[in-house]
This record gives C-alpha cells, sequence and structure tokens, in this order.
C-alpha cells in the first residue's frame, strides 16, 4: 500500500549518484542542497517528506518540527549523533541510518593506523619530502606476536581481528554484549576493559558513543597501560578523552596514537595534532569510493520503505528488532485489517487484541501488532501514523494493544485475527502470490479478498435474501463487485460480505436493515471511514 506516491526527498549533503538515481527513478522529487545554513535548511526542510544527511547536516528538534511533512529522517552512515532521534520519535518521523556499507572500509582504515603507527610511515614520509633521511630515527616494530585490544566486538571490530589474526597477533578483546563462547569461536580472551588496556602493544575501538562510553579512555585507565601501547581510534569522537591521551602521549606513558574520529568535528586544532608520535585522519573511516555508493544505495533503499509506508529494517526508533522472514508477507494484510476494522467499530475499543496463530505464532508478533494498529489509526486519524508512533498514539486514545501468537490454529494453517469491543476480523494469505483474505468477520466464515468499499451485512438463513439485498443496492446504484456468502460458527445465521465500486450510504444500510431478515449492514473498506 504506498502511502506517499510522489514525494519530495532534501538531500542536505552528497551521496553517491547510484543512491539519487534510485530515488528519482521511483518518481521522486530529489532536491540536492549541501552546504546549507542552519537557517536555510529550517527553510528547506517545510516541504519535505524525507530528509538525506551525512554527519555535518544537525537534525536537531527545531528541524524536526519545521519538517511537518516529514516521513523519514535518513542518515548515510553508521552514527547518529548529529540526529536527535526522541524529538524524530515524538513526531512520528522513521530514523534510519547505514549501518553495513563502511564496515570493511572502516576495518581496512582502523589497520591502515595500526600499520602506520607501527612503522611511523607518516612521520617518515613528512620527513623524506622535506628533505631529511631519517633511516634510523623511524625505526619501527612488527606486529607479529603483538597483543592487539579490540574494545568492541560489532562488525567492524570482528573485521579488524580477523586481520590482525592473519598478521599474526593475538588478540583479545572486551564488548560486556558478547559471550565467551562467541570470543573463543573468533579465537580470542574476553577480558575486562581494565585487564585489556593493562596488556594491550595496540588498542583500537569500535564502540558507539553513549554517555557510559564517553571519555572511555581516559587519564585513570591509561594508568594501567604498558609504555608501548598504542591506540586507535576510528570508531566516534569523544569516546578517547583526548587532553588525557595528549598528556599521556606527550610524556611518554604510553608509545603513541592514531585517530580518525574527533569530538566536534570538524576540527583543525588539537594538543594532539603536535605530537610526532600521533597520526591523525580526517574521518577518512568510510571514505572510500565503494562505501560511498553502498551507503548512497543503502539509504535510498531505506527512505523508498519509509516513503511507501512499509515496515522499515533499519529504522532505530521502531520497538522491533525487525522482520522475520515468516512475517513480511503479513504486513500488509496486518495493514489492511487494520483499516477495514476501524470502518467496521463506531469507536476505537477499549482494548484490541491482535492473536497470530499456526506457524506465524511461532515468531516474535511486534511489528505484526504494529502494522494492525497503524492500519487502524490511518483511517481514524488525520495525524501521520507510522511503525515508530502507532503503539505510543494507541495508547494516548486509551486503547490498550495486546498482541498474543498461539503456534496452533484450527483451520488455517496460519491466521491473524483482529478483536476488539464486539467486532473481530480474520485474515490469511493464500496461494503462492500470497494474497489477502479475509476469512471471518463478526463471527461468521467467509472467504474474500479486502476491498476498497464493504458491505458486513447480518440475516437470517433463508431463500431470497440475497436477491432482495442486490435489488436494493441496484436500486440505489451501487454497482456489486464480488459477493460472498458466509455462516455463522453455530449455523443460525447468515453473512454477506459485498465488495461495492461505491461507498455505502448512511440512507442505504438504513434501508437494507429495513428489509425483513436483514439484522444489521455496516459499511467497511480499505478507502476509510466515509461521511
Amino acid at each position: 500500500m504506498s502511502e506517499v506516491s510522489k514525494s519530495k526527498v532534501l538531500v542536505a549533503e552528497k551521496i553517491a549518484d547510484i543512491g539519487l538515481a534510485k530515488l528519482r527513478h521511483a518518481g521522486h522529487e530529489v532536491e540536492v542542497r549541501p552546504k546549507m545554513s542552519p537557517d536555510e535548511l529550517l527553510e528547506a526542510v517545510q516541504d519535505a517528506n524525507a530528509l538525506i544527511v551525512r554527519s555535518a547536516t544537525q537534525v536537531n528538534a527545531d528541524v524536526l518540527q519545521a519538517g511537518k511533512n516529514l516521513v523519514i529522517v535518513g542518515r548515510a552512515g553508521v552514527g547518529l549523533d548529529n540526529v536527535d532521534v526522541d524529538a524524530a520519535t515524538e513526531r512520528g518521523v522513521l530514523v534510519v541510518n547505514d549501518t553495513l556499507s563502511n564496515i570493511i572500509s572502516a576495518a581496512e582504515h582502523t589497520m591502515a593506523l595500526i600499520l602506520s603507527q607501527a612503522r611511523n610511515i607518516p612521520q617518515a614520509h613528512s620527513a623524506l619530502v622535506q628533505g631529511r633521511w631519517e633511516r634510523s630515527r623511524w625505526q619501527g616494530i612488527e606486529l607479529s606476536d603483538k597483543t592487539l585490544g579490540v574494545i568492541g566486538l560489532g562488525r567492524i571490530g570482528r573485521l579488524v581481528a580477523e586481520r590482525a589474526l592473519g598478521f599474526a597477533m593475538r588478540v583479545i578483546a572486551s564488548d560486556p554484549y558478547v559471550s565467551e563462547d562467541v570470543a573463543r569461536r573468533s579465537v580470542m580472551d574476553l577480558v575486562s576493559v581494565e585487564e585489556l588496556v593493562a596488556q594491550s602493544d595496540f588498542i583500537t575501538i569500535h564502540v558507539a558513543r553513549t554517555p557510559d562510553t564517553v571519555g572511555l579512555i581516559n587519564a585513570k585507565l591509561l594508568e594501567r597501560a604498558k609504555p608501548n601501547l598504542r591506540i586507535i581510534n576510528v570508531s566516534r569522537g569523544g569516546i578517547v578523552d583526548e587532553a588525557d591521551l595528549a598528556e599521556a602521549v606527550a610524556s611518554g606513558r604510553i608509545a603513541g596514537a592514531a585517530l580518525d574520529v574527533f569530538d566536534g568535528e570538524p576540527i583543525t586544532e588539537s594538543p594532539l595534532f603536535n605530537l610526532e608520535s600521533v597520526v591523525v585522519t580526517p574521518h577518512l573511516g568510510a571514505s572510500t569510493e565503494e562505501a560511498q555508493s553502498k551507503a548512497g544505495d543503502a539509504i535510498a533503499e531505506q527512505v523508498l520503505l519509509g516513503l511507501a509506508g512499509e515496515f522499515v529494517p533499519a529504522a532505530v526508533n521502531v520497538p522491533a528488532k525487525g522482520v522475520p522472514d515468516a512475517l513480511r508477507a503479513f504486513l500488509p494484510l496486518g495493514e489492511q485489517l487494520g483499516r477495514l476494522f476501524a470502518t467496521l467499530c463506531d469507536r476505537l475499543p477499549d482494548v484490541l487484541e491482535v492473536e497470530l496463530s499456526g506457524e506465524i505464532g511461532k515468531s516474535d508478533n511486534t511489528v505484526v501488532v504494529m502494522s494492525v494498529v497503524r492500519g487502524l489509526l490511518s483511517a481514524v486519524s488525520d495525524m501521520h501514523v507510522s511503525y515508530v508512533n502507532a503503539l505510543a498514539m494507541a495508547q494516548e486514545r486509551g486503547m490498550e494493544v495486546r498482541g498474543s501468537s498461539n503456534p496452533n490454529a484450527k483451520d488455517h494453517l496460519n491466521l491473524l485475527t483482529v478483536s476488539g469491543g464486539s467486532h473481530s476480523l480474520g485474515g490469511r494469505l493464500d496461494g503462492v502470490r500470497q494474497t489477502p483474505v479475509l476469512v471471518s468477520a463478526n463471527g461468521h466464515t467467509l472467504h474474500m479478498p479486502p476491498a476498497e468499499h464493504m458491505i458486513l451485512l447480518s440475516n437470517e438463513d433463508r431463500p431470497g435474501m440475497i436477491g432482495l439485498v442486490g435489488t436494493l443496492l441496484g436500486n440505489a446504484g451501487i454497482n456489486i463487485q464480488d459477493m460472498n456468502v458466509g455462516r455463522s460458527p453455530a449455523g443460525k445465521g447468515a453473512s454477506m460480505v459485498i465488495a461495492t465500486a461505491q461507498p455505502l450510504p448512511q440512507a442505504v444500510a438504513e434501508e437494507l436493515e429495513a428489509i425483513d431478515g436483514v439484522t444489521s449492514a455496516r459499511y467497511m473498506g480499505l478507502a476509510g471511514l466515509q461521511g
């Protein structure tokens, strides 16, 4: 279900052409405006549906407030230091970043800095081009048999560890979120940060910047270091206390350092810059042709999903870890059932129950529950409802949402049921094409695809009812496109579900209910509530 057929995408920093081409090919208007001032950004974002940035553009609460039509903010890179995720979440704006495209580039840059530290390559180069042959001064060390301490065993940390093992280094690691078994399988020991600093000849840092990691490498910790320690940081600025590090290097407490990231970038002055045994680069970890191409392509893919109203796997502010493969196809069905349920109810139920039965009942149901709530609230609210704010909006409206899973399904391989108040709907996916089908409504069995306009009619099970209903609708100028007749489980009544080309006017609904034998006639449809 496409939410925004043609949108405006504001690109505030340069991304690869492949990403821009993908956005334009999808029919969206793409405005590329790098190096905007904060005031220019506030003006430009006002009519944008998506905003793409890298690390320089500050997406703060003011920007998010100015972007009243924003659906998604995409950060073409790993860190989110420049995006106010909490403010975006409050406004229901998806925030996505790209965590995979630069991992190889970052790992290789880390190894380049380790080698630069070991062999003094930048210093020797600088001396030679300035006319000094200083062969003895810049004697280096071998990596073989040295100990590399890896702080953070995420994807990049593991890639660095693999490459270091290729240099015959001993690798140890510190990461509270990794088990000892995982570390052993990677041929390394897991130790505390304090033990790691005490044992290592080189330390490389690969953790996110959080309140817990800011200033992680400081003077107190460096007191445990061997004098030949060299520190490398290609993760985020601020994790290393740069003043403490400069003092440790200058005093000879440790041998050197190599940094690609700094606190408060861009930066051109630092006490580290005057130290011969320190190597610095201007945040080049992801600056390769391959990484930039992959980042532009990946962020465009995520933005397209967000603009289409689909679940965005890379969203950092959605309360779900991801979509199990078994559930991915059920997200559109969940949203359709939610929209249909909203039109069936006179008011939001106090409690909305979403149950996944059968094979799909074996997976985490969180994201399917969100899809149902998103569909329901989109049908009754003029606010933008996303996977980010759907559950919060339900709570604000006093509706309790309960999700449940049942690995057993009585009559279906998989069944998604939505119920609340006096109404219920059940749906499943049929066939190879996974076509959404309604299989129950208010306790009556049926088999019919969801449609833009539908009538749910309960009636006595007796001859002639279909003819009476069809004649009345024909006389009212309402064209029937599809019809399905169902029975109640107890066999005491019948139902009709009729897909029509037009919505059901209230006056016609009243005429239907006046037919002898018809107990109720209600409009429901994917098109939403009818005035």
